[in-house]
């Protein structure tokens, strides 16, 4: 199972493992000390140009349209002190470098993950990309749906709870498929009229 930074913890990596589920997670700053252990590892492979034994890489490159992605993924073995700090049964660390072009801007991005896995690139590269369609997939729904790209919404915390509410009303609109129209159209009923709405919240089909 992929899991987003969000959900990273070692509650769900045990639960996961608990039910003889593998894990791939990405690992961002709300995790910080297993963050920082990460980056120390992959800085002092940089250093030898990740010429290490047990390093693996591997290299993919994607054009659709005016979109280009370039990404570049590497991953070793699991250091000792990742099961000292409490990450069960974790075998693999990972660092892909994402470059985006999209109609003529380019993007860079650097992320992490751990796993569960054992460190082969290509498997792991593979659980990565497809976690990406589908967050790719979920983020042109919320921007169809709910113009997310153009939210003024920018204010403290607000953008977070803005982001929550879109993808549970998003969720909501999905489950519910007896009328046979797009989910933009199903949001603008349920904000015309409070009966649509109430049978949204409910779930009761027509």
């Amino acid at each position: 199972m992929t899991v987003d930074a969000a959900h990273t913890n070692k509650s769900i990596a045990r639960q996961l493992r608990g039910k003889n589920a593998n894990y791939v997670m990405t690992v961002k700053g709300n995790q910080p000390k297993l963050y920082e252990l990460i980056n120390q590892k992959f800085e002092e492979l940089s250093e030898n140009d990740l010429q290490h034994p047990k390093v693996r890489r591997h290299t993919t490159r994607e054009s659709n349209g005016g979109r280009h992605e370039y990404r570049r993924y590497t991953v070793f073995p699991a250091p000792a002190e990742m099961k000292q700090l409490g990450w069960v049964d974790v075998k693999s660390i990972g660092m892909v470098y994402r470059e985006r072009t999209v109609n003529g801007k380019t993007s860079q991005e650097l992320i992490y993950f751990i796993s569960s896995l054992p460190p082969k690139v290509r498997t792991l590269a593979k659980h990565v990309r497809d976690h990406w369609k589908i967050e790719n997939q979920m983020h042109w729904s919320l921007d169809v749906t709910f113009a997310e790209d153009t939210s003024p919404i920018r204010k403290d915390e607000g953008a977070a709870n803005a982001a929550i509410f879109r993808r549970l009303a998003l969720t909501i609109l999905k489950r519910y498929t007896d009328e046979k129209m797009s989910i933009r159209s199903k949001r603008l009923t349920a904000s015309w009229n409070s009966e649509n709405l109430l049978r949204y919240l409910t779930g009761n089909q027509a």
